[in-house]
């Protein structure tokens, strides 16, 4: 999804991401605040057509993809979990689309998505067991907001602030 949609909005899916690129001062406060509404909003309709598609019986066992804690871990485990794989994950949006790595290395901008992809791959290896994977505060707000259970909203800060 963010090859399809780098030519259009830069790639944008991810408000820590785009946070991480407004303190970087690569995007303005208005335009920085825009992509996360967006990105919210549009979240919410994702996992709104997510629980039209899997009906309720599934969707409950599933529980609605909602992030939280798992059992056996603290809130602490959790946040430390997602700290460290939004580091990861936007420490490898800005080592992939380094302006000036593409003076020097021609074949960055066509390969960035694979670092990134690889990233967030490992990442979900590593974190599924604690919080399912967050890394990604639209994604678990709009899951959230659609299953709408006192679960998915007891840990949900720590998706932000993670």
């Amino acid at each position: 999804l963010v090859y399809c949609t780098a030519g259009i909005s830069g790639g944008h899916i991810n408000p820590a991401v785009t946070f991480g690129l407004f303190l970087a001062r690569k995007l303005s406060l208005t335009r920085a605040l825009f992509y996360i509404i967006m990105q919210c909003l549009g979240a919410i309709c994702g996992a709104g057509v997510i629980k039209g598609f899997e009906g309720n019986a599934r969707y409950e066992i599933f529980k609605g993809g909602a992030n939280y804690v798992n059992h056996g871990y603290t809130k602490g485990d959790g946040l430390g979990a997602e700290i460290v794989g939004t580091f990861v994950l936007v420490y490898t949006v800005f080592s992939a689309t380094d302006a000036k790595r593409k003076a020097r290395d021609s074949h960055v901008p066509i390969l960035a998505p694979l670092p990134i992809g690889f990233a967030v791959f490992l990442v979900h290896l590593a974190t599924i067991p604690i919080t399912g994977t967050g890394i990604n505060p639209a994604r678990s707000l709009g899951a959230a907001i659609i299953f709408n259970r006192d679960l998915a909203w007891d840990d949900h800060w720590i998706f932000w602030v993670g």
